[in-house]
């Protein structure tokens, strides 16, 4: 059993995506629990990826590859976690600012906290900030993320703040932040709670946010 794990971790690193397939459905079609699969093989596969990409072992086009497998074989586990009522550690809302229509780093950081065990409610692009206060109110979740690739969006970051506070729902929620111009200065500016550089850091951070709780 271990060793099939082993090789679902080693698939999805590689980015080999239909071996992913593969090797998840005979891991379930040999009893193992899709919960099993989740915590010993993708999100170590995942957690190993974002290591990588931090020594600088891996860059962007890597880690996209590895996502993507993961996601695949995450997609043959979601129904039969939700059978077993399997709960996520945690519900995470992702969005880029209003203003902002970039959105391959966000994906990218959806697919990783994925990865991780979190739930990933995705808002899209050009998300003002009265629909991430409405999606907040909506689905209660821990944390909320927000990608700014232009400077002239990550105004809407703070405004996205002042909008949770004016709501009563600050205190309810981490804001983390993101994108390439924005700063760990910037965001301590802001009053954000979690600067994340990489969609790698951002997805571990979220989770031991989550953990920390």
């Amino acid at each position: 059993m271990t060793e099939i794990l082993n090789e679902i971790q080693q698939a999805v690193i590689v980015g080999k995506m239909p071996q992913t397939q593969v090797l998840v459905q005979q891991a379930l079609d040999q009893g193992l629990s899709a919960n099993e699969i989740l915590n010993r093989a993708l999100i170590p596969a995942m957690t190993e990826v974002g290591a990588r990409f931090e020594r600088s072992e891996f860059y962007v086009p890597e880690m996209l590859i590895a996502a993507r497998a993961m996601k695949e074989g995450l997609a043959l586990l979601k129904p039969k976690l939700a059978q077993a009522s399997v709960k996520p550690i945690g519900r995470v809302i992702i969005g880029t600012v209003v203003g902002d229509l970039h959105d391959i780093g966000k994906n990218l950081v959806g697919i990783m906290m994925e990865g991780m065990g979190l739930e990933v409610i995705d808002l899209g692009v050009d998300v003002a900030p009265a629909k991430f206060v409405e999606a907040v109110r909506d689905t209660a979740p821990q944390i909320i993320g927000m990608s700014a690739l232009l400077t002239t969006t990550m105004t809407a970051m703070k405004a996205t703040i002042e909008a949770l506070k004016a709501a009563g729902l600050r205190d309810k929620v981490k804001v983390m932040v993101g994108g390439a111009p924005v700063t760990h200065k910037f965001a301590e500016t802001i009053g954000a709670d979690v600067y994340a550089s990489d969609a790698a850091s951002a997805a571990s951070r979220a989770r031991a946010l989550l953990q920390s709780n």
